[in-house]
């Protein structure tokens, strides 16, 4: 990642809730004109973490710092209003008795009417709503109110913007188009942001940075082309789409399974490794000593199933339905480097 500034992060979080730990030792960094997005499955502590980060919850053990600021202790929490955070929820939480030009004002009180008249008509032109503002809630589409929920967020002009499920209320051709616009409004403002998502295809689209969560921990960042190619885990592997994993012992530097054999990558000798295949990395040949148990049209690509023998582990290829071999075809498979790691397990 490049050298941008970081603008809030936490430290080895900890926070249980019931007994129950939710954060194990979490740890992420918001930067400067970056997004990053925070991608993990539900109960995985993505909520709990944002909370934290606006000071909405407390932590048992970690902190929480703005640059050298100190916010969050186990002993101490800065009150969210104080922290300069600007806060976007699931269900945008706008006021519903005052029109869209005041919902993005109200967190403007301290300045005097006409300043905040004119910083709120100019977000509402910057999230392209400025002909909405005298809409009330009840009367904007889903997109249209999340727009209004991110001018608001911004209008303080706060060092960092924390969105839970930002567009996980809106469908189809609207939640991506709200998305794309959001992330533009987000780069204009050039906000230190963090989504929060349970979508890859959203995480891949919005992300400078990508962070992936499991357990209650941040286990792996990076840009997301790099967390996708390069994952450190079967369980990283998994958070960003389909894999297929293997595992075994490396010999002679090697991974050897029933499909390929694969270059070790540093992992020693004797040690127990997986190996972490994408689908697209992987192309069929006739003739060999696979099976293909399964082969199914997807648009313009196939998914096939092939495996060393019927009940034997299956592994998963994508390839273009125009070649794709038939099941009960004999293949062998090469493996392109780019999509396939070992890593020590």
């Amino acid at each position: 990642m490049s050298g941008a500034e970081s603008v809030l992060e936490a430290d080895g979080v900890r926070r249980a809730l019931g007994g129950a730990p939710v954060l194990d030792g979490a740890s992420i960094s918001i930067r400067k004109n970056r997004v990053t997005a925070l991608l993990g499955p539900s109960g995985s502590g993505k909520s709990t973490l944002v909370r934290v980060l606006a000071g909405l919850e407390q932590i048992d053990s970690g902190e929480v710092r703005a640059g050298q600021r100190l916010l969050s202790t186990p002993s101490r929490v800065t009150p969210p209003e104080k922290r300069g955070v600007g806060v976007v929820f699931q269900d945008y939480a706008l006021f519903p008795h005052l029109n869209a030009r005041a919902n993005v004002a109200f967190g403007l009180s301290k300045y005097p009417a006409r300043q905040r008249k004119a910083r709120a008509n100019e977000l509402l032109e910057m999230v392209a709503l400025g002909h909405r503002a005298d809409a009330f809630p009840h009367e904007l589409s889903g997109g249209e109110q999340q727009r209004i929920a991110l001018a608001r967020a911004l209008a303080p002009s706060p060092r960092a913007i924390l969105m839970d499920e930002p567009f996980s209320n809106l469908d189809g051709e609207l939640r991506r188009t709200t998305r794309d616009r959001a992330k533009e409004v987000l780069a204009h403002a050039e906000a230190a942001a963090l989504i929060v998502t349970h979508d890859v295809e959203e995480a891949m689209a919005l992300a400078d940075e990508l962070a992936l969560m499991s357990q209650g921990r941040v286990i792996q960042t990076g840009a997301p082309a790099d967390v996708y190619l390069n994952p450190v885990s079967p369980a990283a592997a998994r958070l960003t789409g389909e894999v297929n994993i293997w595992s075994g012992s490396v010999t002679g530097g090697r991974l050897r399974t029933p499909f390929a054999d694969l270059a070790a990558g540093g992992v020693p000798d004797g040690a127990t490794a997986a190996a972490l295949v994408r689908p697209e990395g992987a192309s069929l040949v006739t003739g060999g000593d696979l099976t293909v148990i399964s082969s199914r049209p997807f648009g313009a690509y196939a998914r096939i199933e092939v495996a060393p023998d019927v009940g034997a582990p299956v592994w998963s290829v994508r390839a273009p339905v125009a070649d794709a071999p038939q099941a009960g075809e004999r293949v062998s498979m090469h493996i392109e480097p780019a999509y396939a790691r070992v890593c020590a397990v």
